[in-house]
């Protein structure tokens, strides 16, 4: 029983043998209610959690609190990876549009393409008409660079205006520890210097 335990911890990722002993180690030191709620919950996220059938983001409903928000700006749409990055976009609290997750990024080693994600969903809702700008905000890698031009593409028949999120140097970091690429396109996508 113990084993079973194990194995099925060390499925979940970045938990390794150990880590899964230690975790199923100490839930066989805790009450036996509060392993049946932790138990329970992990069973419920499983059948209760859905996923939105516009933005195809976590949801308890059919359509999720952000796009079913009035307050929120429908005309703007973010196009990201996944629903971590999501929660990573609402966690600046600067982003008051709507988002589009894709579900991954084109990746021809790994057996993705483009019908392996929700790229046509996100072309729908541009055809539609209430979308005015679609903002690419995929990891800055070949992967994602080759999504966002395969998105790019595809608003093409549209009347959509498409940008991609600023890349660059984060603040803090120095330029001789700072790779090609990113410096390379900080020096190209700079902005004017407004001094006050």
């Amino acid at each position: 029983m113990l084993e079973k335990a194990v194995q099925e911890f060390s499925k979940l990722p970045g938990v390794g043998r150990k880590t899964a002993l230690r975790l199923v180690l100490h839930l066989l030191r805790q009450d036996t209610g509060d392993v049946d709620d932790f138990s329970d919950a992990i069973v419920r996220l499983k059948h209760e959690v859905k996923y939105c059938r516009v933005c195809h983001n976590i949801s308890d409903n059919e359509i999720c609190p952000i796009c079913s928000n009035s307050r929120r700006d429908g005309s703007l749409v973010c196009v990201v990876e996944n629903i971590q990055d999501v929660m990573a976009v609402e966690n600046t609290q600067q982003f008051n549009g709507l988002y589009h997750v894709l579900g991954g990024v084109i990746s021809p080693m790994d057996g993705i393409g483009p019908s392996d994600l929700e790229i046509d969903s996100l072309v729908s809702r541009v055809a539609e008409g209430n979308i005015r700008e679609v903002i690419l905000a995929l990891s800055s890698t070949m992967e994602g660079d080759t999504t966002n031009f395969y998105i790019y593409r595809k608003m093409a028949p549209y009347d959509v205006k498409v940008s991609i999120i600023a890349r660059g140097i984060s603040i803090g970091d120095e330029l001789e520890y700072t790779d090609e690429v990113t410096l390379g396109r900080s020096i190209l996508n700079r902005t004017l210097f407004e001094g006050k």
